[in-house]
């Protein structure tokens, strides 16, 4: 149906600019809102009448009779029909429908993939910093960022997968005292606790270890305790350590990995941040008001200029963010895509002032965010609040324990990124309809049973007969497979793995249909390959779905 669609667009297109000059290129195929009224839609008759100063019904009877007089139109299409004010109500012919099925078992693993491109896009997130065990905020942007990444990749984009953390300033500061504040023997509650204090367990495991001299190791960092309670620096380095051991844990428990970290203490020692202010002061950007470097971000649309260095002489937070993001478009990374927190959303207008303002070509609207809202877990009807572990929040490996990877991954990519989403325990736990995950993995496994008791070759199927798939639900089935690759794009270009979520939900619905509506393994030969044909196509589809989001296809369940 891929390739009949796209001889179709290409006719409508030639009509289309024999219309009026450039109208070509705008050509386009919508679903019909109602599925009795065809399979494709057509909008361009009431899109041009204005400009054509003609009556849109007329135009569109006048591009009907185009279109059907097309040898595209005479192959694939078995109707047009003219409905409203100038809808074009398009009905293909069975085989057009059909095709999809071998198009989706010939190009496999890979159906729904575009060519590759040259240009490269990093995606930078979770960025936690390392104070403590990732929470489920820091889940939730694991799954959107790992997720968007792999739409990217289908549309042929060479993704970079980049982790930020801060491993200086107040938060590690405080992170060391609280270690060593144990290491000595205080714990909360306790006189001499300072309230702004971490609290959890894990800052005792820390102290603990350090004591021990132990040794951790995480992705970009090793390092060896001395065990002396009294060495700050040391205990500062290993606690920051420890967490990134422990947050590459989490991370590959739910099987997220990355390119690269990056380390905010890289930028000063490496000059970074002063060569950044450096170049936002000789553009003239900048200006010294009550003993504070200020930059005219006022310049660049902020709706005030913000403080650079404040009079204490250290810099306030986005200065280095600016810095980041300067030597990210010096690496080569043209597009960026920042996932963050909807706590961040102040800090967009500043940050891309001090880009512009720097004048190292970097164009505007760089980089892309998406941000998110935080996550709420229910269970038994009440909310979950706080992990012992972490002393004041749900971890993601609490979610993970409780629930599975697949789930969690799942539930937090089912919203809107900046929508509020409750994450239900007892709900990812059900095995019925109810639970997506569990309504769309099942209607793989369903599909793997009857193959298997099929038994035959799988690709034998990609050669069969499907003249026979005509019922309803069948060509139901099929045009949503169609959909699949339009929907990938659409996602990409929306940062929406959402649309992931929901596509294989109702792929999910209409493959349960399609089952209870036509037995499967016939007497027939012929009919009972078609069938075959079909719901392996619709498993690899899920299966490509699911793999884009990050969770696994169980042939058994």
């Amino acid at each position: 149906m891929l390739s009949a669609k796209q001889h179709l667009l290409a006719a409508l297109s030639a009509e289309l600019e024999k219309l009026q000059a450039g109208a070509g290129a705008r050509a386009a195929f919508e679903s019909p809102k109602v599925a009795a009224h065809g399979d494709l839609a057509c909008t361009a008759a009431m899109q041009l009448a204005k400009a054509l100063k003609q009556n849109p019904r007329q135009l569109g009877e006048t591009l009907r009779a185009a279109l059907l007089a097309t040898p595209a139109f005479e192959r694939w299409v078995d109707a047009i029909e003219l409905a409203g004010p100038g809808f074009i109500n398009i009905r293909l012919k069975d085989a057009a429908k059909q095709a999809i099925v071998h198009e989706v078992l010939q190009a496999a693993e890979c159906f729904g993939d575009q060519p590759a491109q040259a240009h490269k896009v990093l995606v930078e997130f979770v960025s936690a910093n390392p104070t403590g065990p990732l929470h489920v905020g820091h889940g939730r942007q694991a799954a959107l960022g790992d997720a968007i990444c792999n739409l990217l990749a289908t549309q042929g984009q060479q993704v970079y997968r980049e982790f930020y953390y801060n491993d200086a300033g107040v938060q590690i500061g405080t992170l060391a005292n609280s270690t060593q504040l144990r290491a000595k023997g205080f714990k909360p509650g306790d006189a001499e606790w300072p309230e702004a204090a971490y609290n959890g367990d894990y800052i005792q495991d820390i102290a603990n270890d350090f004591l021990a001299q132990k040794t951790v190791k995480s992705d970009d960092r090793e390092f060896t305790a001395s065990g002396d309670v009294n060495d700050l620096d040391g205990m500062r380095q290993f606690a920051v350590a420890y967490l990134r051991r422990e947050q590459d844990l989490d991370l590959k428990a739910f099987d997220v990995q990355f390119d690269n970290y990056y380390l905010e203490s890289s930028l000063y020692t490496s000059g970074k941040v002063d060569a950044a202010v450096q170049k936002l002061k000789d553009a003239g950007k900048t200006y010294e008001q009550d003993g504070a470097l200020w930059l005219k971000s006022t310049d660049y649309g902020d709706d005030k200029d913000r403080v650079m260095r404040k009079g204490d002489g250290t810099y306030t937070y986005f200065v280095p963010d600016v810095a980041y993001h300067i030597t990210k478009w010096e690496r080569g990374f043209a597009r960026v895509v920042n996932i963050q927190g909807t706590d961040h959303h102040g800090t967009i207008a500043r940050v891309r002032a001090g880009l512009q303002a720097a004048g190292v070509g970097i164009p505007e609207g760089y980089p892309d965010y998406v941000l998110h809202t935080m996550v709420r877990v229910m269970r038994g009807g009440e909310e979950v609040k706080i992990s012992k572990r972490a002393g004041s929040y749900v971890t993601l490996r609490d979610l993970i324990e409780w629930t599975s990877k697949d789930a969690v991954r799942f539930f937090l990519l089912s919203r809107k990124p900046d929508t509020e989403y409750i994450f239900d325990i007892d709900l990812a736990l059900a095995q019925n309809n109810d639970n997506p995950v569990y309504y769309v993995q099942y209607a793989h496994a369903r599909i793997c049973s009857v193959l298997a008791a099929w038994g035959g070759d799988k690709a034998s199927l990609t050669h069969a007969d499907l003249s026979a798939l005509q019922s309803p639900q069948a060509q139901a089935l099929m045009l949503a497979l169609a959909k699949y690759p339009e929907m990938l794009t659409s996602a990409a270009n929306d940062f929406a793995p959402h649309d992931v979520t929901f596509y294989l939900r109702d792929l999910a619905s209409l493959y349960h249909s399609y089952y209870d509506a036509e037995r499967i393994l016939v007497d027939d030969e012929a009919i009972k390959k078609a069938r075959l044909a079909l719901i392996a196509a619709t498993a690899q589809v899920i299966q490509n779905g699911l793999k884009v989001l990050g969770v696994s296809a169980p042939a058994k369940m």
